[in-house]
């Protein structure tokens, strides 16, 4: 998964005016209680991240 990827599966779960801002400020422990934009910055794979985020906010298989 590509980084453009990642962030539009972002704006299609959250909305393109608030993915950003719950990207920066959400922790998450499954991330090493980093956030996703901290973890992205980090280096870890978009996938893993999404994985995350997906389980996190407990979206439908369709947006895996």
């Amino acid at each position: 998964m590509r980084h453009t990827e990642f962030w539009a599966r972002m704006d299609h779960a959250l909305g393109a005016s608030y993915s950003r801002s719950w990207a920066s400020s959400f922790v998450m422990q499954e991330l090493g209680g980093r956030t996703a934009q901290e973890a992205i910055d980090a280096g870890e794979p978009p996938k893993h991240v999404w994985a995350v985020v997906w389980r996190t906010l407990e979206l439908p298989a369709t947006q895996k």
